[in-house]
């Protein structure tokens, strides 16, 4: 804008009253938060110039189109911008990205995300696990030192899911609900969290507790020279006995919880924490439980200063 056109929008705001004046203030806000989530998505190809269809690194620029840098790929011939093969790929109203990152941090329901962002409760919804996509996969490849490993239960859910009804055999469960049977059961999502001091942590929902599926999930995060905490169990026991590494177990049902340097109270410290924020959406779906794994990882990742939005948002696109 010209310096005699930027005068004369001010003398036109000078006219204007106040709900005029504010829908100016929305109309800059949604802008600069538009500027600020295209600055976000633009780092990923700066970081990695990759072509995202042939996996070539022969990539020039190739203009502008919708706010976002193009590129073409001199190897396949295809152009494309940072969001194409992300899960936030021809998703709209960029402006309200930030956003949505931030009511993702301040764990707000559909319905309040809906209405804070002004879009339907189906985009609101849609958006959420589009967001979540791909930090469900981000967590430590690795954990060394003193490690701890514990299995936490989950009451499985159907929600959302009305085709599923009739295989239930029990009427839909009303806010969460709670298991017929006393302990842990077939009505129960089981999620290993493994966790050494250090806070490095990752977590994996195991179809069962026994010996080769504990150890397909311990086996290949844990060094060679960890030494593994656990509580009493036998499943457990077994599994760090077929990996080969040192193991202690804690008998915590009976009143025990460190001997020495072993225990698991940061595994179990970090179980209450998931569940106690896990209460605020009434039941998870067990089809999206992974999502809202990953999403409680980066709240934990970045418990210290806290995670921003903008941070939030480069996970989501794969920074």
């Amino acid at each position: 804008m010209r310096q005699r056109e930027l005068n004369a929008f001010v003398r036109a705001i000078r006219a204007m009253n106040w709900a005029q004046r504010r829908d100016v203030i929305r109309q800059l806000e949604a802008a600069q938060a538009a500027e600020q989530a295209d600055a976000v998505v633009e780092e990923r190809l700066q970081t990695l110039r990759m072509c995202p269809h042939c996996r070539g690194m022969q990539v020039v620029r190739n203009g502008f189109a919708g706010g976002l840098q193009r590129y073409r790929c001199r190897d396949c011939g295809k152009s494309f911008n940072a969001l194409t093969g992300t899960p936030l790929a021809r998703l709209r109203y960029r402006a309200r990205w930030l956003g949505q990152t931030q009511a993702l941090i301040d764990g707000l329901s559909i319905s309040k995300a809906a209405q804070q962002l002004a879009v339907a409760r189906s985009t609101a919804f849609r958006w959420r696990h589009r967001f979540l996509a791909l930090p469900q996969h981000v967590k430590a490849a690795r954990v060394e030192g003193i490690v701890e490993a514990d299995e936490t239960c989950l009451l499985k859910s159907c929600k959302g899911q009305r085709a599923r009804r009739g295989e239930l055999g029990r009427p839909p469960r009303a806010r969460g609900g709670r298991a017929t049977k006393r302990g842990m059961s077939d009505e129960h999502d089981v999620v290993l969290v493994v966790r050494d001091r250090s806070g490095a942590c990752t977590d994996q929902v195991v179809q069962a507790l026994d010996t080769a599926h504990l150890a397909a999930v311990l086996e290949p995060v844990l060094a060679a020279d960890a030494v593994l905490c656990t509580d009493g169990s036998g499943a457990l026991a077994a599994a760090a006995r077929h990996i080969g590494v040192e193991h202690h177990a804690i008998n915590v049902s009976a009143g025990r919880h460190a001997i020495g340097p072993w225990h698991i109270n940061n595994v179990n410290g970090h179980h209450s924490r998931l569940k106690t924020w896990l209460r605020r959406f009434n039941g998870v779906a067990s089809s999206y439980l992974r999502h809202y794994l990953g999403w409680f990882r980066a709240l934990e990742r970045f418990r210290h200063p806290g995670l921003t939005p903008s941070a939030l948002l480069a996970l989501a696109v794969g920074i």
